[in-house]
């Protein structure tokens, strides 16, 4: 537009009417908004002139238009006229009329909201701090302008705060001093604005505040007002700076308490202010506050029952049900008291309470012992907002148990578990009672409760059901409930539904069927899919098995089966819904089937008909699962056909879900409904599932694999299924089986498929076993086969010569030891499969038929190739397990006379040993004593390698004989060789498995003697000690709880870089640091990251994010690793732990993701630190979490800097999606 169009409108904006001046200011509105606006300097001084004039207008739509124009504005003048504004509009703030100061305080908070450039935002600093300075200091200054200034102030300091370092002092100064101000309005502007500048301050000046408020509230005399304030600006400030706040508590929190205990009666909101600073304080100086928690624990206790204008004289112990009524009135005509404000009190204790309960997680069993029955207790207060916090604070007790003991027993007496469980009775009596209330808030707060309890402690409602069904009967049934007490409600039974016994509910079915059919009906979407899914549970629960437990289910099942056939064949409704019927429906058919033979030729056709639908095919083809499975025989013909044509062509569509689900349902189908299942639709379906097996999925693989053995295992298979399989399935199966990646339910799948094929007709024996063989060999396109594959091939030639029968196997062993015979420098490639393929066989066969084949195979250790040699020990291990009195004595004979052989041969015994441990087999007791002397003969051997092999046998075979073990090494733990140490504790470490074995209990009382080698001299011991420290802490937590309080530190020691262990080695031309102490101090934050994990409770966060972590975080790469892993953790689990430290651990963070590597520094060293760097960045993420981290500066500049860097915030950007 030209400048004339603009001096026209600008013209309009100042005329008489006030219409014109409202369209005119729209008009220039929309030219500012344009992209490419630009003024000249007397354009500028013009717009600037009539938009500040326009501020004051009558109108307020054309001063709100004006104001809109001015954050346009802003951005499109110099920055002399920025000033100029600002100038103008302080005058008016400060000097002007009443109804213009409103205006003008909008439109200076736009202004500094809209600056963008520094330069700019420097000058308005320059010329608004001091105006509004002395805005807020000046004696005769009103106190509504005092309240604008601090506004405004409190927005600048908020977005410049960094930048106004040089008037810190002075506004810290100015603000201060109104803190005293007799305006209330004053006062708490002031409270606000002094917490915004806090964040920004230097040490030194924020210590200078907080000694000045703390010292005025330990003067005597003061206004109860004044002392009010204080305290709401100790809490602000904690707020604001956080952890900072945290060497200031030994003065802070005991005059708190002192304010909160000898208050005058009616001071509620000293006391209230006193409690946030205090929950605060549990929040942000976790480490700081640790002296006081027990007394604030005792004051917190104390005021959550703080009503001193109302006595409750009810009588705890009264029949509950036959005082209902006399409760609901009482609860209608409850007192109230408006000027009763001890409800903040309260309030205030709740919220304390669950600040320590969230950030104090070993005080769990303290209090579960001191608070719990306190919280069960105060259920019944009178104020709702209030019971809801209480309810809530309950809720995070169970939550942090939850966290704390997730994967423990429940039967240590002293264990948070335990204790929860005794206050049960309690808990549901209390919250039965708040059931009965008429208030719907109070009921939904109930079932939180419930649900949490349920899911901390899945069982623990067996006794108390009978008690809960009215409760959730009068939710479901109520007129006065709304939508979301009944989702709670449902939620609720769902749960408890599913973690008890069916036999618990069989007396309460009818009172609880009843609502949750009636739900099924309602309107609400959420409501109906809730009581579907609970109907779900329900089924189970009727007939929890087919041959029943004397419980008659025959009444519920046709409502059942009408109320949700009505929602399945109803189309009008959500997709939730429809889904949730179908599951339930599949459900219903395959556990109550044999009682709806009248109704599942109109059913049936209904599921195959949301099959069609895009939408709930997915559901469908997983209920069609659940009835094939189903052990009643559900009759399908009348749909099986059709089912079945719909199923295989899903195996064609895109979606992995689906394709999952297929197979595994036509998988089912085929096994139960196989005779009424034509050739050509087997043909089909191998067609298609072929497609689907490649090492880019194996879990698809694997199902498909399934049922093509599926298929072939069906006696009436024709010949065109065999032959089908073999020209489609054989080629994808023997490409999959040169694949590195092919391991788990994969490789077990595509064995029982080459076993399958075996017994299948038109495929031979030999043709089979020489293109597996075949499949070793290198092919021009992909080069040579990995290790791993040919452990696969082995495996599977070893099952389908065991599946061809005991001639085939037996020309086989023979053609492999002729392979053997043969010059390994010729075809070691084709003697490294057939040791394999011998040890598989051995392994599952007896092959002593065979002369002399443990002699051949020994041969091969002479072998110049190393894989050769390994495969050998392999294999003859492996054979020794299917013959272990023949073959043993000669491997333990070898062991004694071949001293060159011995490392191979121990793994050959290690082998036989691993295999027995696993298949919980046991030894002759001849046998054990020999392998034990010639292991301990071993535990001092010079190589690693050796020892290591020691250890694991020695593991082992204490799964096996702990009675005998345990002690044995409990002797070597005292053994003046080092290495002997060690391997007896490597050896403890072995022996801890994840699952329950006899050892445990023998293990138990004696661990301390192994794992307290972790203060011992030698650092491989050390080394030991902690490996078997972070293996226990992983399968068997239990065993080590107990210790971890002296074990704690010393573990956090081996994180220290220690000198001693660091030596520099002479290379000639350069030397060398080596340093030997890296692989404990990784393996020491490994098992700290382990602990964090399974025993949260016994470890304090803060003792150890501080030096450890810290010192960790600026270590070698390897230890950088784990080190952020576990920041990781702490930011998610300990949250204010990390905050109280958080400026200390932003450098060695900066410094990882800044480093950059040497110019000629080779690809592998570029591709470690950029590793580095991207884990640096997930660490930065979590923290970035964190509620609260913007009250670090240095974390705050952190991210600032990674913002500007384009690359950097890039990858922190990709990390963070």
């Amino acid at each position: 537009m030209t400048n004339m169009a603009l001096a026209g409108i600008l013209e309009k904006m100042i005329g008489k009417d006030k219409d014109y001046r409202y369209m005119a200011t729209s008009d220039l509105l929309n030219e500012l908004s344009k992209e490419g606006f630009k003024a000249d300097a007397d354009l500028e001084i013009k717009l600037s002139n009539v938009i500040l004039q326009q501020l004051d207008d009558a109108a307020g739509d054309v001063s709100g238009l004006a104001v809109k124009c001015l954050a346009l504005l802003v951005k499109k003048v110099s920055e002399a006229r920025v000033l100029e504004m600002t100038d103008k509009l302080c005058d008016k703030l400060l000097n002007g009329k009443d109804q213009n100061r409103d205006v003008a305080s909008i439109a200076l908070k736009t202004i500094v909201s809209e600056v963008t450039t520094s330069t700019a935002a420097q000058g308005v600093l320059v010329s608004l701090t001091p105006q509004l300075t002395k805005g807020i200091t000046g004696a005769a200054t009103r106190a509504d302008i005092k309240c604008e200034c601090l506004d405004i102030l409190c927005d600048v300091l908020h977005k410049y705060g960094n930048l106004m370092v040089a008037n810190h002092e002075e506004l810290l100064s100015a603000l201060l001093s109104q803190l005293n101000s007799s305006q209330a309005s004053v006062r708490k502007k002031t409270v606000s604005c002094l917490a915004t500048l806090a964040s920004s301050l230097f040490d030194d000046l924020l210590t200078k505040a907080i000694v000045e408020v703390v010292g005025s509230l330990k003067c005597k005399g003061m206004k109860p007002e004044m002392t009010r304030t204080n305290i709401q600006m100790i809490g602000a400030l904690s707020r604001a700076v956080g952890y900072r706040f945290g060497p200031h508590l030994g003065d802070t929190v005991p005059l708190l308490i002192h304010y909160c205990t000898s208050a005058s009666e009616n001071d509620e909101e000293l006391r209230e202010y006193s409690l946030q600073a205090l929950e605060s304080f549990l929040l942000r100086c976790p480490r700081d506050i640790s002296p006081y928690c027990d007394e604030i624990l005792r004051l917190t206790l104390e005021f959550l029952s703080y009503d001193p204008n109302f006595t409750d004289n009810m009588d705890e112990d009264t029949d509950d049900e036959a005082h209902e009524e006399e409760e609901d009135d009482e609860s209608a005509n409850e007192y109230t008291d408006d000027e009763d404000v001890s409800w903040k009190v309260r309030r205030a204790s709740a919220k304390c309470l669950a600040a320590l309960i969230v950030s104090r997680p070993e005080m769990l069993a303290k209090l579960y012992e001191e608070a719990c029955p306190k919280l069960i207790d105060r259920f019944k207060e009178r104020e709702e907002n209030v019971k809801m916090d209480v309810f809530n604070t309950f809720i995070e007790l169970l939550r942090q148990t939850g966290n704390v003991t997730r994967g423990q027993m429940d039967t240590d007496e002293l264990s948070p578990r335990w204790l929860l469980k005794q206050e049960v009775p309690k808990i549901v009596k209390s919250v039965n009672r708040q059931l009965r209330e008429k208030s719907i808030k109070t009921k939904v707060g109930a079932f939180s409760v419930l649900k949490e309890l349920v899911v901390v402690l899945p069982d623990c409602l067996a006794d108390q059901i009978g008690s809960l069904i009215p409760g959730i009967e009068k939710a479901l049934l109520d007129k006065s409930s709304t939508s979301n007490l009944k989702i709670e409600a449902l939620v609720f039974a769902r749960l408890v539904l599913a973690s008890h016994s069916p036999q618990v509910f069989h007396p309460y079915i009818k009172a609880l069927s009843s609502p949750v059919l009636s739900a099924v009906g309602e309107r609400y979407y959420k409501v109906t899919a809730e009581a579907l899914r609970v109907c779900g549970e329900l089924v189970r629960v009727l007939r929890p098995s087919i041959e029943g437990f004397g419980f008659d289910f025959k009444p519920y099942v046709h409502p059942l089966y009408n109320a949700i056939m009505t929602r399945m064949t109803n189309q009008d409704q959500d997709q939730e819904v429809k889904e949730c019927a179908i599951s339930c429906m599949g459900l219903v058919i395959s556990t109550f089937g044999d009682n709806l033979t009248a109704e599942l030729p109109s059913c049936l056709p209904v599921l195959v008909d949301r099959m069609g639908n895009e939408i709930t095919r997915l559901t469908a083809v997983k209920a069609f699962a659940t009835i094939a499975a189903s052990t009643l025989h559900i009759d399908l013909s009348s749909v099986l056909e059709n089912v079945i044509a719909e199923l295989t062509a899903f195996l064609r569509k895109a979606n992995r879900a689906l394709r999952q689900a297929t197979l595994g349902t036509l998988n089912s189908i085929v096994v139960a409904y196989r005779d009424q299942i034509s050739s050509s639709a087997y043909e089909v379906i191998i067609v298609e599932l072929s497609t689907l097996i490649s090492d880019s999925d194996l879990h698809m693989t694997a199902l498909a694999l399934e049922l093509c053995c599926t298929l072939m295992a069906d006696g009436r298979s024709s010949p065109n299924v065999c032959l089908t399989v073999r020209d489609r399935v054989l080629p994808q199966a023997l490409m999959l089986v040169r694949s590195s990646l092919l391991q788990g339910q994969a490789l077990l799948a595509l064995q029982s498929f080459f076993a399958g094929l075996v017994y299948s007709a038109n495929t031979s024996f030999e043709s089979l076993l020489d293109s597996l063989l075949s499949s070793a060999k290198p092919s021009p396109q992909s080069g040579g086969v990995a290790k791993q594959a040919l452990f696969s091939i082995a495996q599977c030639v070893a099952v389908l010569c065991l599946a061809a029968g005991d001639s085939k196997c037996s020309s086989t062993v023979d053609m492999l030891t002729e392979i053997l015979k043969g010059n390994s420098s010729n075809n070691s490639a084709k003697q490294h499969l057939a040791l394999l393929c011998l040890g598989e066989i051995g392994r599952r066969k007896d092959l002593s038929s065979h002369a002399h084949i443990e002699n051949i195979i020994i041969e091969s250790f002479q072998s110049p190739f190393e894989e050769i040699k390994s495969a050998a020990s392999y294999a003859l291990g492996n054979i020794a397990v299917g013959n272990l009195p023949k073959y043993l004595p000669f491997i333990l004979d070898q062991i004694d006379n071949q001293q060159k052989k011995q490392y191979l041969l121990l793994h050959s015994l290690k082998e036989v040993i691993v295999r027995q441990s696993v298949d919980k087999a046991e030894f002759q007791e001849s046998s054990v004593d020999k392998i034990l002397n010639l292991l301990f003969n071993h535990c001092e051997s010079e190589e690693e390698g050796v020892r290591n092999v020691v250890a694991e046998c020695l593991g082992k075979i204490a799964l096996i004989e702990p009675a005998k073990l345990v002690p044995a090494l409990k002797v070597r733990t005292t053994n003046p060789a080092a290495f002997t140490r060690a391997t007896a504790v490597i050896a403890i470490k072995y022996s801890l498995v994840e699952r329950p074995e006899k050892i445990d209990e023998i293990l138990y009382p004696e661990i301390s003697c192994f794992l307290m080698l972790i203060k011992d001299h030698d650092r491989h011991v050390r080394r030991a000690a902690v490996l078997a420290l972070s293996t226990a802490a992983h399968n068997k937590p239990n065993l080590i709880k107990g210790l971890l309080p002296e074990l704690l530190p010393l573990l956090y020691d081996q994180t220290v870089v220690k000198q001693e262990l660091i030596r520099t080695v002479d290379l000639g031309p350069f030397k060398h640091v080596v340093d030997d102490g890296l692989e404990l101090r990784k393996a020491a934050f490994e098992c700290v990251d382990t602990l964090l994990d399974n025993c949260l409770d016994q470890v304090n966060p803060s003792s150890f994010i501080v030096p450890y972590l810290k010192s960790g975080l600026d270590d070698h790469y390897d230890v950088k690793m784990p080190c952020h892993l576990i920041l990781s953790k702490l930011a998610d689990k300990c949250p204010s732990a990390v905050l109280a430290v958080l400026d200390s651990l932003v450098d060695p963070l900066q410094k990882t993701i800044n480093f950059k590597p040497k110019q000629d520094a080779v690809k592998q060293e570029v591709d470690r630190n950029e590793d580095m760097i991207r884990s640096a960045l997930r660490a930065i993420a979590s923290l970035n979490r964190i509620r609260g981290g913007d009250c670090s500066i240095k974390f705050k500049n952190l991210m600032d800097e990674m913002s500007k860097n384009r690359a950097l915030w890039k990858k922190y950007n990709s990390i963070n999606e």
